[in-house]
């Protein structure tokens, strides 16, 4: 029986995802950079780590997109930065709904007291000031591996999410079915796993997407301030390097826009399609924002 109505719900879903034709186009972006990530060894014409040629080339046939200041293939590092920019983002977005989720939905379940200390809890973790934070705990643990940066984003960013399912775990535990399982003496988890969870997933879900968003812009800023992991290609990194290196007019009187505009660009189209798939997630979840 369960298994029928997630079939029927996954189709409706993907029913009403098909007219939504932003939330296509968001779709087909981020698909396209999730397989750059995925084949960027075969993609790649050259090993980004290695020299391959005079510092700062222009783009030319043999090197799409020029060479930074130490002659390494710019393409290169832009495929390879897919990989790492995606997997910080989506890993840092996971941690981040995991935590919201479990003190959302303990909050919103137990209330009284329980509910009182997180949420203020909650509230003193949100109004502190995230980018000085962030720098201040990178500074702190150092910035030799991105999973240092990918725990600093995740213990900021989980306040939204935690607010947004407490806000739906209140109204779903009023409910005449959880009320009902209550009454035959269904304990806490049971119904915690089997009604609450089930019926805040969808927003659960749609929420991620804006994380994972979010949390790319985060790793970006951070790495072009210079406190991301230097051993890894991603495309705040390229961004930092092309920002501090002194070959950005090397003899030449203007900027390497090629070193510049495409990582630039990768950010922001990503980040739009993360947004366009949240949006049209949103107008499923909630019928009232979808357009007649």
């Amino acid at each position: 029986m369960q298994y029928n109505q997630f079939i029927k719900g996954a189709r409706t879903f993907a029913s009403i995802y098909r007219r939504n034709k932003s939330g296509l186009l968001g779709l087909a972006l981020l698909l396209f950079f999730v397989f750059t990530a995925i084949f960027a060894p075969f993609l790649a014409p050259y090993d980004p780590y290695k020299r391959v040629d005079r510092p700062i080339l222009p783009p030319s046939s043999k090197y799409i997109l020029g060479t930074n200041d130490i002659g390494q293939d710019i393409f290169s590092e832009m495929i390879y930065g897919t990989r790492v920019s995606l997997s910080i983002g989506f890993m840092a977005a996971f941690f981040t709904v995991t935590i919201g989720t479990l003190i959302g939905v303990v909050a919103g379940f137990m209330g009284g007291t329980i509910d009182e200390i997180l949420m203020r809890f909650t509230d003193v973790i949100m109004i502190l000031p995230s980018i000085p934070l962030l720098i201040l705990l990178m500074a702190l643990f150092g910035k030799q591996s991105f999973m240092i940066m990918i725990l600093a984003i995740s213990i900021l960013g989980w306040t939204g999410t935690a607010r947004l399912v407490r806000s739906s775990t209140l109204s779903i535990k009023e409910r005449i079915y959880v009320e009902a399982a209550k009454a035959i003496g269904a304990g806490d988890r049971h119904i915690i796993t089997k009604h609450i969870l089930p019926n805040v997933s969808p927003l659960i879900i749609a929420t991620m997407i804006y994380q994972v968003a979010g949390a790319m812009m985060s790793e970006a800023s951070l790495a072009f301030l210079g406190l991301g992991d230097p051993s890894h290609k991603s495309w705040g990194m390229i961004l930092h390097y092309a920002q501090t290196s002194g070959g950005w007019y090397a003899n030449m009187g203007y900027p390497a826009w090629w070193w510049i505009i495409p990582p630039g660009l990768c950010v922001a189209l990503t980040v739009t399609s993360l947004v366009l798939i949240g949006q049209t997630m949103e107008e499923i979840i909630n019928p009232r924002l979808r357009r007649r």
